[in-house]
């Protein structure tokens, strides 16, 4: 008997071992091709010497030691190398040790800066529906996943949530890009001119829609539109790319394919690559400098800030990404994948929509593609999915509630930037297995 409270304990869940490049492998024996990076954090796979290295030698140096007290190097090195990387306006990187942290200590930061700059009015905040932001309060009330947010309700702060940029959902017939990029930046200004324009903190949205909506990518000059709205009200920018970010759609940062500099940046998952628990906040030197120049201190910080042994493991992550040259892999190899799923799957007659950009994709499922209707949410598609998936040997990352947060099924596919086309080729076709399993027909394969 297992006395663990598992985050699903009516499951039973296979017990893994080992890790052996883009595979996990259980104690039975059997092996599961990864194709989801757990939930796109394994972006080197499970077994990269170097990354494991890095954090021995750190362990065998030092551990931890407490940031109220000490610095330490690869923290520093660490900090050295993001910004190197990042838009010249980034000046500091605040580190803790997930996405939902970083996502809290951003909400906080930007509320400390407009109190230092001389404007405690500003107390609200502006999110998206069916975005996911994480399970901390702060982030779950940033979050407009209604299943989520639903018990918890009566502890959320008050947040307003605006559409997301969800084209296959949201867009109208015959409605350009252009016009719904514009429609949708007019719907922000409204909600801030209804909340009154000098009171709103932040406007904060996932750059590629992850877990709770599934690789969507906004359409071309959404974000554009976005950050003018912003700026002539002087709302700060939060963009998380928790999940989208560290090269998993092809650049370190999201962003720059949009044309864009966000105020406050976060990431996580993919900084330390699943190989210790690390996230962060990349903040723009002007909110940095009215910090210093007010109180001095952000009123903020847990325990394990800027932890010596992950910070090693993310700078190693990051060698690995621009040294090695794996993230040079990602825009060809999500090119492929994204060949692979439309010739395997383009014409089912359950598969609505493929998208997604680098080795960031998925699958929105539906009862009728002419109608876009989706399953009865009692038929647990997505759950079913993922239970058949595994038994096939393919880790995928099947959701439910895209359309609602009830409503809804959709398929993640974030495999690692490690991956052959061979592998492509395999999670395909276990992949094809698994919906023949759960919807009773096969797919529909190209010639």
């Amino acid at each position: 008997m297992s006395h663990v409270f598992h985050r699903n304990p009516g499951n039973e869940y296979p017990v893994a071992v080992r890790g052996d490049g883009a595979y996990l492998i259980d104690r039975t024996g059997k092996r599961y091709l990864d194709a989801s990076g757990g939930a796109a954090v394994s972006c080197l796979g499970h077994s990269d010497r170097a990354v494991v290295d890095a954090i021995k030698a750190q362990l065998d140096r030092l551990p931890f030691a407490h940031t109220s007290f000490f610095s330490n190097e690869p923290m520093e090195a660490l900090a050295d190398e993001l910004i190197r990387r990042s838009p010249d306006t980034f000046e500091r990187v605040y580190f803790v040790s997930g996405g939902s942290e970083a996502v809290e200590a951003a909400l906080k930061l930007a509320r400390q800066y407009f109190v230092e700059k001389g404007e405690p009015q500003r107390k609200h905040l502006i999110a998206r529906r069916g975005s996911y932001h994480g399970n901390t309060l702060g982030a779950l009330a940033v979050g407009g996943n209604a299943w989520r947010r639903k018990q918890f309700e009566p502890l959320l702060i008050d947040v307003s949530h605006v559409s997301p940029c969800f084209a296959y959902r949201g867009k109208e017939d015959k409605e350009t890009d252009d016009a719904y990029a514009t429609r949708l930046a007019a719907e922000l200004e409204a909600e801030i001119v209804r909340l009154g324009g000098d009171t709103v903190i932040a406007f904060v949205a996932e750059t590629v829609g992850g877990a709770t909506l599934g690789a969507v990518t906004p359409v071309p000059g959404y974000f554009r539109r976005i950050r003018e709205v912003c700026d002539k009200y002087g709302v700060l920018l939060i963009l998380d790319e928790v999940m989208c970010g560290m090269g998993r759609c092809g650049d370190l940062f999201t962003f720059e394919q949009e044309g864009v500099v966000p105020d406050l940046v976060c990431v996580a998952k993919g900084l330390g690559a699943g190989y210790q628990p690390i996230g962060a906040v990349i903040v723009l030197g002007k909110i940095y400098s009215m910090i210093i120049s007010g109180s001095g201190f952000f009123q903020h910080g847990h325990t394990y800030l800027g932890h010596a042994a992950a910070c090693a493991g993310a700078l190693a992550v990051q060698k690995r990404l621009h040294e090695g040259g794996l993230l040079a892999r990602v825009a060809p190899l999500g090119k492929l994948l994204d060949q692979k799923l439309q010739d395997a799957f383009g014409d089912h007659p359950n598969v609505g929509d493929i998208r997604g950009r680098g080795l960031f994709r998925a699958i929105e499922l539906v009862e009728d593609r002419a109608t876009r209707k989706p399953f009865d949410a009692g038929r647990k598609v997505n759950s079913r999915l993922k239970k058949a998936a595994l038994e096939a040997g393919l880790m995928c990352y099947p959701m439910g509630g895209t359309l609602d947060g009830v409503r809804g099924d959709h398929v993640l596919f974030a495999p690692p930037f490690i991956v052959d086309e061979g592998q492509l080729d395999e999670l395909v076709a276990k992949f094809s297995v698994a919906l023949s399993a759960t919807l009773g027909h096969p797919a529909v394969l190209a010639a």
